[in-house]
Order: structure tokens, then C-alpha cells, then sequence
């Protein structure tokens, strides 16, 4: 990061490790679901490619995270579970979270053609997760068995309303009749009315999906003597078994016992509630400005992939300001949003409701969404270009307890963006003119301002401050107001309406929050 004077708003982040010896558990649910199965017209009260789609992005999370080693999922719904031992990005929750949803949702949208053939995406899909802490093997175990359940009860529900739909009964009728009902009673409901024994349907829809690791041994080479040479490697497999909180199932497998422990005994009896209270929650602080903040994991790598324009490519930054657009438009409670390069940060209102103040799920939305918008959207900014693999980023949320703070901490951020971009303009052009890049590292090493604008003018021609002001200041997004004349009844009438605009304007000076006094305004609705 740069040194300014800035730089003391980093002393509001909270740190929020997950102590040892916690296992750790992600669990993602789809994000107004319900809506997104409806509009692309899903089966009821399955559709299994949606299902094979879910376990397709649970395949692509565990060969992605190798300290992932078990996932459990149904409906739109997965948790991840993190080996015993893992210092995955050193536990911290915020981080792990908004990883694993990100990449979740991105490889959702990749995949999507090879299960909805002639389906399009009519809208974002997106996530939200949380974080369980389970203390013990006995915690894992119950969690993994309320899932289950919850699995078998939803279907069992759901089977039986949308047979009662089929039928002729409305949605109203059909939860009227199923109010109150027991498991047996809906059982007799499917066989006495439609034929139907629910124990015949197929294991994925009434046990779910179960993803894990296991070790198998692979011939990699033979010997001289033509004796093989085998080594172990981690395969993925997916099962639909009945009890995957069993000691039965868990504890043949070797992988599951070293990585994470083994059950000790069987489970019958659950307390939703109990399991609930692990769930690593950071409620944020109230009547704070909440800030959401966006960055690119892996983004010099992706961008080396995918050819981006050194130091800048205008392309990937209008997709990122895309992203952005979007994200103001999706929650009401964003204000404001400052991006530069692969990070964005979002300023929630000061009275925000959102989710409760629940970090892990503000969090998780927002990431998720810029996610899915990021990937949705490719292809208007690189008609050329394929996308080779998923991109992702992480997410993390800071409070600030004034408009003073607030506005230091987008100065910092906009000061960070000169600073880095004037070195990259330097490092860039070093390259390009022949060096290496140690050797341009050296050629920078230690300069000041006043000498990266000397380089760049003197042996390139280049004046700094005529380069693109979005390169320079990054991008500011936010509802501004435009203003319309309007004749009614032979009177001029000026009537205003919100718009959301892009600007690249210098956000630390006074003057701008002057001139725009309503984006900050703490009874903003």
C-alpha cells in the first residue's frame, strides 16, 4: 500500500481469525432463489440439471481450494468444510468466506451452457454464505445431519405441494392441506393420491449430494524393470448416501479421518438453535459507515492470461465500473463506490438495515453479485476474448463512525491509485522500451513523484497529467440527480430524476462532496 497521511484508517479494520482448533465450515445459499428457479422455469420440485449444476460448482470449489475436503449440498444450497489443520489465507473469516462464494458464482455462470443448453440467463445469479465454527467433531457431525435433514423435509414438502399443484389445487390450498402434517402423513399423501412412494425417488433429490476427497494410487512411471511406480493423489468423489453423518459412511474413509477426525458415535437428536449459536457472525457496529471492499484474487495472473493492456486496459476497468453500476442499482443501501484496477469499495448508508448488520452476509451478497455481473458481462467488453477460467475476488467490511473518517479512508484509496498507477506508467514503459522487469524495478527503486514524471517526459515523451483521468483517479459511481424542463399548462416546470453515474474526478479535495452534499447525507433512504 502507499504511505500517506491517510493510512491511519487501516486502524478500524477488525481482524476476525478463526481460532485453532475450530474446523471451519462455508455454507452458501442461493440469493432470492425462488425468483431466479422461476423465471428460468426449473422443474418442481426438482430439476436435476439445476441439481448436477450446483454439484458441478461444489467439483469446481474442492479442485480449486485444496484444503477443502468434504462439501454437502441441496437445492441451492452447499457447505464447504475446510480441513482440521488449514491456515487457509491464515483463517480469516471475512476472507475464506467471500473467496469461496465469489469463485462459486462465477464458475455457476461459466457453467451454465453445458446443463441449460437452450437456456440463457436472464438475470445475475448470486450467493450469500456465512461461517460455522464447529469446536468439536460432534458439532461437525450434528451440522451435517441437520443439513441432511433439512434436506429430506424440504423435498418431502416440496413433493407433495407441487403434486397438490399438478393436481389442480392452488398454492394456497396446497400449503393449507399440508399445514400441521407429519412426515408419515405426507408419505400417505403421495402413495394414497398419486402413486407416488417417495422412498423410489431418486437418491439425489431426498438425500443430496456429498462431495469429498479421497486418496487413490496412480502409476506416474515404471522402473527399468518394468515394475510400476504408483503414487498417491487426491480424487474427488460425489455420492447420494443415506447418512453422510454416520459413522458408517464417515469413517470408511480415510481422507475424511485424517483430515478433519472421526465420529465417535451416531447422532439422533438435533437443536437447530445449538448449531446456530457456532455460526461466526460480526454484527457491525451501528450508525457507522459501512464499507464494503472488492478485490481481485489472483488479478495479476488473470490479467497476464487474458491479455490486458500494460499498465492500464480501459476495457477491463469500464468492466469493472459495469460491475459497480450494477451493484448500486441491486442494493438500495449503496451510496457511493470509489474502483481503481481490480478492487471497488461500496459505502453502505450510515442507518443501514442491511441483513441485520450481518457482515458475513453483506459481505458475501455484494462479492457474489460483483461476482456474477463480472463474468455476465464479459463478453461486451471482450468480444475477442474468451474467458479461460473463472475470476474471483474477495470481500471484506469496515466501519467508520464519521463522514470525516469516511471520506479519508476514499482519499487513501485515491491516493493509492496515483501513486500505483504512476509507477506502473513508469514500469510499463521501461518494459516495453526494453528492459527487464528487475532491471525497470531498479531504474524505480527509491524515486520520488517529481522524478517518475521526469522519466516518463524526458525518455517518453509523456506528460503524466494529459493521461487518462480514469487512470489517474479511478472511478467514482453514485446516484446523482438530472434534471428535466418540462412544459405543463404553458409553465416551465423543472422536474429531477436519480440517475447513477460514472465519474473520474478527484474525490479527496472538499469540493466534490460540496458539490454532491446528498450523497452523504445521513438520513439518506
Amino acid at each position: 500500500m502507499a504511505n500517506s497521511k491517510y493510512e491511519y484508517v487501516k486502524s478500524f479494520e477488525v481482524q476476525d481469525e478463526i481460532m485453532l482448533p475450530n474446523l471451519i465450515v462455508v455454507r452458501v445459499d442461493g440469493r432470492d432463489f425462488n425468483r431466479f428457479s422461476e423465471v428460468h422455469e426449473f422443474e418442481k420440485p426438482n430439476d436435476e440439471r439445476a441439481l448436477n449444476l450446483m454439484n458441478a460448482c461444489a467439483f469446481a470449489v474442492l479442485e480449486e481450494f485444496p484444503d477443502i475436503v468434504f462439501a454437502y449440498g441441496f437445492s441451492d444450497e452447499y457447505s464447504f468444510i475446510f480441513k482440521k489443520d488449514t491456515k487457509f489465507y491464515q483463517r480469516r473469516a471475512s476472507k475464506i468466506n467471500s473467496l469461496v462464494v465469489s469463485f462459486f458464482t462465477s464458475v455457476y455462470i461459466t457453467k451454465w451452457k453445458e446443463f441449460f443448453l437452450q437456456k440463457d440467463l436472464m438475470f445475475h445469479p448470486s450467493f450469500k454464505s456465512r461461517v460455522i465454527c464447529c469446536a468439536t467433531m460432534e458439532v461437525l457431525q450434528t451440522y451435517i445431519l441437520w443439513r441432511q435433514r433439512a434436506c429430506h423435509l424440504e423435498n418431502l414438502f416440496n413433493t407433495c405441494f407441487w403434486k397438490l399443484i399438478g393436481c389442480g389445487k392452488s398454492q394456497k390450498e396446497a400449503k393449507e392441506m399440508l399445514e400441521g402434517t407429519q412426515k408419515q402423513e405426507k408419505n400417505e399423501i403421495l402413495f394414497q393420491q398419486f402413486g407416488v412412494n417417495y422412498k423410489d425417488l431418486p437418491s439425489i433429490f431426498r438425500q443430496g449430494s456429498c462431495a469429498f476427497k479421497t486418496e487413490v494410487e496412480d502409476i506416474v512411471k515404471y522402473k527399468e524393470n518394468g515394475a510400476p511406480v504408483k503414487r498417491l493423489r487426491k480424487k474427488i468423489t460425489l455420492t447420494h448416501s443415506e447418512n453422510v453423518a454416520g459413522r458408517s459412511f464417515w469413517n470408511v474413509h480415510p481422507c475424511l479421518c485424517k483430515e478433519l477426525g472421526h465420529f465417535e458415535g451416531d447422532i439422533s437428536k438435533i437443536n437447530p438453535e445449538y448449531i446456530k449459536s457456532f455460526q461466526f457472525e460480526n454484527n457491525l457496529m451501528p450508525s457507522t459507515w459501512i464499507v464494503i471492499r472488492v478485490d481481485g484474487c489472483h488479478f495479476h495472473r488473470f490479467s497476464e492470461v487474458h491479455e490486458f493492456e500494460k499498465p492500464n486496459d480501459e476495457h477491463a476497468l469500464n468492466l469493472m465500473n459495469s460491475c459497480a453500476v450494477a451493484v448500486v442499482e441491486e442494493f438500495n443501501d449503496v451510496v457511493f463506490s470509489y474502483g481503481v484496477s481490480d478492487e471497488y469499495s461500496f459505502v453502505l448508508k450510515k442507518n443501514s438495515c442491511f441483513y441485520e448488520r450481518h457482515a458475513s452476509e453483506i459481505v458475501s451478497a455484494i462479492v457474489s453479485f460483483f461476482s456474477s455481473v463480472y463474468v455476465m458481462k464479459w463478453k461486451l467488453y471482450f468480444a475477442q476474448k474468451e474467458m479461460k477460467y473463472p475470476p474471483y475476488f474477495d470481500g471484506r467490511a469496515v466501519c467508520y463512525p464519521s463522514i470525516d473518517i469516511l471520506q479519508d479512508y476514499l482519499a487513501w484509496r485515491q491516493v493509492d491509485c496515483h501513486i500505483n498507477n504512476q509507477y506502473n506508467t513508469c514500469f510499463w514503459m521501461l518494459v516495453k522500451s526494453g528492459k527487464s522487469k528487475s532491471e525497470a524495478q531498479n531504474c524505480l527503486k527509491g524515486t520520488q513523484t517529481q522524478e517518475k514524471n521526469g522519466l516518463l517526459s524526458c525518455q517518453f515523451g509523456i506528460d503524466y497529467n494529459t493521461l487518462p483521468t480514469m487512470f489517474r483517479q479511478g472511478s467514482s459511481v453514485f446516484w446523482d440527480k438530472e434534471s428535466k424542463t418540462l412544459l405543463s399548462n404553458d409553465e416551465v416546470v423543472e422536474k429531477f430524476r436519480k440517475k447513477i453515474v460514472v465519474e473520474h474526478c478527484n474525490i479527496i479535495e472538499k469540493s466534490f462532496w460540496k458539490a454532491h452534499p446528498s450523497i452523504l447525507e445521513e438520513d439518506n433512504r
